[in-house]
């Protein structure tokens, strides 16, 4: 939603102007002078609580001394600013026109005192003004003298100005890259002839609009040498920080505006050789609408308790994100990196207990629960899988393939061969039944991978053939059979749990209640571990007999035991040991940390969405689950009274009338800023990770980053490019950043000058 100006005669909106708005202060002195400046009669009896939060002023309203920048990213008023320009005669030219912002008319006697007060106000400040020169000065003189310069109020230079010119177009070349995904290096070193000098890509975007008739840098660079780089290396990745910082600032000021959000990673990611963890933010924007976007990269620390400290410190010191305001927190992980997520899950929720430690809803929870069992070959095998699929949809033709493997094997049942074709051409591999997939489609992907492999009509390149031949190498172990199948049979019994929490909204409040039997039918299975251990491994061996697999123990575990004439382990029995107890234990303990007391306390919340109210009967007691989040609501002393008018909206509804079944719904109801505490509470609900972005056009975020990856080689991937490159379509001020630059990294009488790197002409 736009914030309109609130000055009289003035109709600027945010999303038509780059000007900065600002709220009315909530100091009721200087809130007085705001309203009584703007002479506007019906802002006179609201309260500042109500003016801070409704009501808006663009900077056109205030002297320039009197916006300032805390930090080179973010626009703010000096703490003592109150707005003085105003248009408060241009409604008089035409007198019929009628003006929702009505000016008051102020009588002679009040006329008579504005204008005094201004007189004394002006005075004041002039006094001010010279008894401050006079104290610097001093100071000066004290110091051996010196020139007082101001360079917030004197005039730029031509030189200053061509040189704020030249520095934007650099900028604008540097934003066209990352928009576009073009690294900035070229080719590399070694690949250029010796004697030859080949532009970097940066080097040639510049060139081209130097030679395009860029009369700023024409002039800059019309003097240089042929074989002169126009910026150094050094320059291009301090202004990339800068644009990165810029960018991911225009983000953040919007979760800092909506107050509450959540933190989610994605799995680690390499870039140029080094580890990252991407991260995104959860917030409902101004619109109402639930947003999950992407803010960047963290280096990723082998250390978990280093790695904790560094998560929290860029978050809040380097991003300034308060963390008190955070309310939900999921890291999407392999399996060899959950164990160190988890710690730090566990130091926020030390500091920020309200931050809950929860799913991601882009994750099936089957998938999350794999991810995270800390047994080597569930790892291997979950990396595996994810390379069959990646294989197969390398090309139509592939699939064609595997399609008419399972044609020719689905002959008797073509209903479930057709419907497991669907299922292979889509990424079944992040479904909740994608183990009971894949022991279906084993057999198809073994014949196929040797089909391919073998196949003596010369249709695939070496590469294809050759990847294939590891493939099935890879499916056709044992431990791998032995580790899907014990995989399929435990995650069984989370499967139809899972599937809920992704659900519509009334599936999730209910699968809170359905945790309990869950966990007893998992614990059921460890006491019994014996029985159910004997069944899945009789199933994998008649898997594996069925593919012709010979039934071994893994190569490692057979080395290690040579020499061993007592060991009486048997393949069964060894598989028991170290893949079913551990994975079972794991996904009872796991199930527990992320459907804690208070998670599950505030999916009890869910009750507030009419749609569930319906199928309770409107026999809801909201109130004491929503104690945890007291905190943030605006009148928690009316909760109570406020849930009541709202079970009773719903009850005594018109026949007409639809429950509301999400959040989404909810929220964008005409009437609920009728029910602020509903209000707070739904919107801290709709933040947390558990919980679906509605609209998949906001959820932007983690497929632009999942597409961005994919399209980049590892080694011309860049974090600052890369946001960039994510968040495209965010707005961006050259001149910010310009002055950002200047302000950092040059001296006024020093900027770059483009000359600082040559190669000889050979």
């Amino acid at each position: 939603m736009p914030n309109f100006c609130a000055a009289p005669n003035c109709t600027r909106k945010s999303t038509q102007s780059d000007l900065a708005f600002f709220r009315f202060p909530r100091d009721p002195a200087r809130c007085q002078k705001w309203v009584e400046n703007c002479r506007r009669a019906d802002l006179e009896d609201k309260t500042p609580d109500q003016l801070n939060k409704h009501y808006r002023l663009c900077a056109k309203h205030f002297e320039t001394s009197m916006i300032c920048r805390t930090s080179p990213y973010r626009t703010v008023l000096r703490d003592n600013a109150i707005p003085t320009i105003f248009d408060l005669t241009s409604h008089l030219n035409n007198p019929h026109s009628r003006h929702r912002k009505r000016i008051k008319e102020l009588s002679e006697d009040e006329i008579r005192t504005l204008k005094q007060k201004k007189i004394d106000e002006t005075s004041e400040q002039e006094q001010k003004h010279k008894e401050t020169n006079n104290s610097d000065a001093q100071n000066l003189s004290a110091e051996g003298g010196g020139e007082e310069q101001d360079e917030d109020v004197l005039p730029l230079t031509l030189e200053e100005k061509e040189n704020k010119e030249y520095l934007k177009s650099l900028f604008e070349i540097l934003i066209l890259m990352g928009k576009q995904n073009i690294p900035l290096d070229g080719h590399e070193a070694e690949e250029i002839p010796e004697g030859l000098f080949t532009p970097d890509n940066f080097q040639a975007l510049l060139e081209c609009r130097i030679n395009s008739g860029e009369e700023v840098l024409r002039k800059r660079f019309e003097t240089t040498a042929v074989n002169t780089l126009f910026c150094s290396k050094t320059q291009q990745k301090q202004m990339l920080e800068i644009c990165e910082s810029c960018i991911r600032e225009e983000t953040l000021r919007e979760v800092r505006d909506s107050r509450f959000f959540s933190i989610i990673t994605d799995d680690v990611v390499d870039i140029a050789g080094e580890e990252h963890l991407p991260v995104l933010v959860r917030f409902v924007d101004e619109s109402h609408n639930l947003r999950e976007e992407f803010v960047g990269f963290l280096p990723y620390e082998a250390d978990a308790e280093i790695l904790a400290v560094k998560f929290h410190t860029t978050i809040t010191e380097k991003w300034g994100l308060n963390m008190e305001y955070c309310r939900g927190q999921a890291y999407i992980v392999s399996s060899g990196f959950s164990s160190k997520m988890k710690v730090v899950a566990s130091r926020l929720l030390e500091k920020y207990p309200q931050a809950i430690y929860t799913l991601c809803s882009s994750c099936a929870l089957n998938m999350w629960l794999a991810k995270s069992v800390p047994v080597v070959g569930v790892s291997v095998a979950l990396g595996t899988i994810e390379e069959v699929c990646s294989f197969f949809h390398r090309s139509p033709q592939l699939l064609l393939e595997l399609d008419s493997v399972i044609s020719a094997l689905f002959q008797n049942n073509e209903e479930r061969g057709n419907e497991l074709k669907e299922i292979c051409h889509s990424q079944w591999t992040g479904r909740h039944d994608a183990f009971e997939i894949l022991v279906d489609v084993l057999q198809a992907l073994v014949l196929c991978l040797d089909g391919i492999n073998n196949d003596t009509n010369i249709r695939w390149n070496n590469c294809i053939a050759g990847r294939a031949f590891v493939l099935c190498s890879a499916v056709t172990d044992f431990d791998f059979i032995v580790t899907v199948v014990v995989l399929k049979n435990v995650l069984s019994f989370t499967r139809a749990f899972g599937k809920n929490l992704q659900g519509q909204t009334s599936d999730v409040f209910f699968a809170a209640s359905s945790l309990t039997a869950v966990l007893h039918s998992l614990n059921e299975v460890m006491e019994n571990i014996e029985v159910y251990h004997e069944f899945w491994f009789e199933e994998a061996t008649n898997l594996a007999t069925k593919l012709d697999i010979q039934m071994k123990l893994p190569g490692k575990f057979r080395r290690a035991q040579q020499g061993n004439v007592d060991s009486q382990l048997t393949s069964e029995s060894y598989y028991k040991e170290t893949l079913s107890v551990p994975t079972v234990e794991h996904i009872i303990q796991e199930l527990k940390d992320i459907f804690s007391e208070q998670h599950l306390r505030s999916l009890k919340c869910l009750s507030l969405v009419p749609s569930v109210m319906g199928q309770l009967k409107f026999n809801t007691s909201e109130e004491h689950h929503a104690d945890m989040y007291r905190s943030d609501l605006p009148n928690p002393d009316t909760l109570s009274a406020e849930l009541h008018c709202w079970r009773i909206k719903w009850k005594h509804r018109g026949k007409d009338i639809e429950l509301p079944s999400t959040i989404y719904e909810a929220l964008h109801l005409p009437d609920i800023k009728f029910f602020p505490n509903v209000y707070a509470l739904l919107k801290v609900l709709c933040i947390l990770p558990v919980m679906k972005v509605e609209n998949e056009r906001y959820e932007n975020g983690r497929r632009r980053l999942r597409a961005y990856l994919r399209n980049t080689l590892t080694d011309q991937r860049s974090s600052n490019l890369a946001l960039l490159n994510i968040n495209f379509d965010i707005k961006h001020d050259l001149d910010l950043m310009v002055d950002t630059y200047i302000k950092l990294y040059t001296t006024k009488s020093e900027l770059p000058t483009g000359n600082s790197e040559t190669i000889e002409n050979t």
